[in-house]
């Protein structure tokens, strides 16, 4: 049985999986259904589950789900590391960094979840309207009243948490983004730095946030592993991409995993110790996914892996 490697979730000297269970699927899952999705994680190392207050059709829907389905005793509570998200506001949609929304999106999560405290929330996407006070006194209140552990954000540029930063006295240990070996500009940006020739060298996520994120000691997490574009449906197996599937098909073969281990093997080989946010309902797939957690690629797969994505390697 694979056990995945673990990285540090940013400054917080805790240890934490490279490969996470995101739960944003679940709501229409029986109770068995997810203790044997969260089981087949459990067993592969996997003892991190993602959440937002937004996943599924209501409110906390899929939270709730998750907690009646687990009913987790204390113990088992402290043994899983739970995140989950606030600041979306489904109608419009809009977003809502006021303290008044962080404040009640976390106490709903909180009854949801059927716990006292959340381990890491994130800001879920920025909020052109934020007033970094507002977030400060809201984070200051949930950690003083053991609410919330740990702090982060998701889809944010180096600017964006900079202008947390200023206000903000919790560390940020965690940035979620979109990341695939196709949907790749936070990397591949870097890798044509200075080429007119391609578009591939715009600055698309406000100026180098793999960098910046490891300069500052923020735990990047992939959301999407799989997609190839923003939700235009996974890479692996579809017709759209020959080249690349034949890479991936082949190094399946050479390390004697499935080809959803190399696309996770993908991320994890970078040395930013990147965790990815699983999306599947499928156990199988999990145990799968699980075993790219340490695959050792070569340079040379890697970026074999990149140019057969579509990215320019000069």
């Amino acid at each position: 049985m694979t056990t995945v490697k673990t990285v540090p979730l940013g400054s917080t000297g805790k240890q934490v999986p490279n490969v996470v269970l995101g739960l944003m699927r679940i709501e229409n899952m029986n109770d068995d259904e997810v203790r044997e999705l969260v089981t087949a994680g459990r067993d592969a190392g996997i003892d991190m589950v993602d959440h937002a207050d937004i996943y599924g059709s209501e409110l906390h829907a899929c939270e709730r789900r998750f907690a009646e389905a687990m009913r987790l005793t204390p113990s088992e509570r402290e043994a899983v590391t739970i995140q989950t998200k606030a600041g979306i506001v489904k109608a419009g949609p809009y977003f809502d960094y006021s303290y008044e929304h962080i404040v009640s999106s976390v106490e709903g999560s909180l009854r949801a979840l059927e716990t006292d405290y959340i381990d890491v929330l994130l800001l879920h996407r920025p909020d052109a309207l934020v007033e970094p006070d507002e977030v400060a006194r809201a984070f200051d209140e949930l950690e003083a009243a053991g609410k919330v552990r740990a702090f982060g954000v998701s889809n944010h540029t180096p600017g964006q948490i900079e202008l947390l930063r200023r206000s903000v006295r919790q560390p940020i240990v965690a940035n979620q983004v979109q990341l695939s070996v196709t949907h790749a500009p936070i990397i591949a940006q870097g890798v044509a730095s200075n080429m007119i020739v391609s578009d591939q060298s715009i600055v698309r996520d406000g100026g180098g946030i793999v960098d910046y994120c490891r300069l500052h000691d923020i735990t990047l997490q992939a959301w999407s592993p799989f997609q190839a574009r923003f939700f235009d449906g996974v890479f692996l197996g579809h017709p759209d991409y020959p080249e690349l599937n034949a890479v991936i098909d082949r190094l399946a073969e050479k390390y004697d995993v499935d080809a959803i281990a190399i696309a996770v093997a993908w991320i994890t080989r970078h040395p930013a110790g990147i965790q990815v946010i699983l999306g599947t309902t499928k156990p199988a797939r999990v145990r799968a996914a699980a075993e790219g957690s340490d695959i050792p690629l070569t340079r040379a797969e890697w970026y074999e892996l990149l140019r057969a994505a579509g990215h320019i390697v000069p």
